[in-house]
């Protein structure tokens, strides 16, 4: 079969195909028959159903299903012989002449770009580091006596201070009127820790069990509940109870409790080390991962293919609208969310695939059976039972799939890394943190 191919624009394409009239028929007679064998109707026996009932009531959807797959069978052959990348669905529509005995189509389709990489020896990419030092193991250790801390009822003259829990009645009004969610009985927090805003820490702390105060509170404008965010308030708060808090001593008890196999203090901070040293790991790896992704894509050149990008914003659709069900939204299957908000994001997507994809073929960068083992290995050594995550890994190629694409990246941010130009920046333990948050 000869194919001529016609370029439209960029990464358009064009094919005309034919089919004879006679190959069409026949299958849709094959498949009519086969039918006819299984078919139950009213007032027939199965198999007796004469032929010329069958073809009436299941003729059109059968040339329908004929056509779209002889259709689909002639593209994907004269795309093969033209050795052509096809992106997406083709636009198939059936051509109002055609030659004698057979029927035409045109084929409109885009095909994959050519991807050209400049040399990276010219990019420029920052590279991060970070250690563990004493500070971050002393904060971490902090959070886990904080996990397990007690609280013991303080005198009745005592005053409420930081780190205490109190037991408070509180109502609000705005203009003189109660609003929804301003009021609460026994209602627990510690002073302190940002649970509540900060006027109303405020007028709590120096407070004595029993005592009440009215105070002025102006919620901020940003303030998740919109009904009240940005108007002044009154508030009057009662307190009920106060408790001071305890923190566990850091001794072999605490170490024993966080189940630490070497349960005295030295291997308690030992086993926070390692894991938040496991942990800046795999954040310095994703934050330098990105840089590099973002030098390659300014130093590839490529026309994107709209299918590709179309698809990649559907998909991105769904995944919201998912969210939003999940979020409990009404009716979230069928919120209206433009491409637009999408476009950006899904061209950025399908463009750094392309280019990564060419890296990865031009210079065997395919992850190695070895590579994924030692991946899995590393992500499994932060669980109690190692193996048992293991063999959840390998016993689903869905997930193995997803652990191989994370290391086809790691393989391409280590090339990328060994030839541009690379600017190493050490960063405190706590800017890496901050900055992973924001990203």
């Amino acid at each position: 079969m000869t194919v001529t191919v016609e370029t439209l624009e960029k990464l358009e394409r064009k094919i005309t195909l034919t089919l004879p009239v006679g190959t069409i028929q026949n299958e849709v007679d094959s498949r009519l028959k086969k039918l006819a064998r299984t078919v139950k109707m009213d007032g027939f026996r199965p198999g007796k159903v004469p032929m010329n009932v069958v073809a009436q009531r299941y003729g059109y959807s059968v040339h329908y299903e004929v056509m779209n797959d002889k259709v689909g069978e002639a593209f994907s052959q004269a795309a093969n012989e033209a050795k052509l990348r096809v992106a997406g669905q083709p636009r198939i529509t059936e051509k109002e002449e055609s030659p004698e005995g057979e029927l035409a189509f045109d084929a409109v389709f885009e095909v994959f770009p050519e991807v050209k990489i400049n040399d990276l020896s010219g990019a420029e990419v920052e590279k991060l580091s970070a250690e563990v030092g004493d500070d971050a193991i002393d904060k971490t250790l902090d959070i886990l006596r904080k996990q397990r801390r007690t609280f013991a009822q303080r005198a009745q003259d005592a005053v409420a201070q930081d780190d205490d829990r109190v037991t408070v009645d509180f109502e609000g009004k705005i203009d003189g009127e109660p609003f929804q969610g301003g009021k609460a009985e026994d209602f627990q927090f510690v002073v302190g820790e940002g649970q509540m805003l900060k006027e109303f820490e405020d007028a709590v702390r120096g407070m004595k069990s029993g005592d009440s105060r009215t105070f002025p509170l102006s919620f901020p404008a940003d303030y998740h509940g919109k009904d009240v965010a940005g108007k002044q308030s009154d508030f009057m708060v009662t307190v009920k109870k106060i408790e001071a808090s305890h923190l566990p001593e850091v001794n072999e008890q605490l170490a024993k409790s966080l189940g630490i196999a070497e349960a005295t203090v030295e291997g308690l901070r030992a086993d926070i080390k390692r894991n938040l040293e496991r942990e800046v790991k795999f954040r310095l790896l994703a934050r330098n991962k990105n840089a590099v992704m973002d030098a390659l894509v300014a130093n590839a050149e490529l026309d994107l293919p709209n299918a590709s990008v179309q698809s990649e914003v559907s998909r991105m659709i769904e995944g919201a609208r998912a969210e939003l069900k999940q979020r409990g939204i009404k009716d979230a299957d069928k919120a209206p969310i433009p491409d637009e908000v999408f476009r950006p994001q899904a061209e950025r997507r399908v463009r750094l695939g392309l280019v990564v994809a060419e890296l990865v073929r031009a210079n065997e960068l395919q992850a190695k059976p070895e590579q994924i083992k030692a991946h899995i290995d590393e992500l499994a050594a932060s669980y109690e039972k190692p193996a048992d995550v293991v063999r959840w890994y390998f016993s689903d190629n869905n997930r193995l799939a997803e652990v191989e694409a994370v290391v086809i990246e790691n393989n391409v941010t280590d090339f990328v890394l060994g030839k541009a130009k690379v600017n190493e920046k050490s960063v405190s333990f706590d800017e890496l943190m901050a900055q992973q948050q924001q990203g």
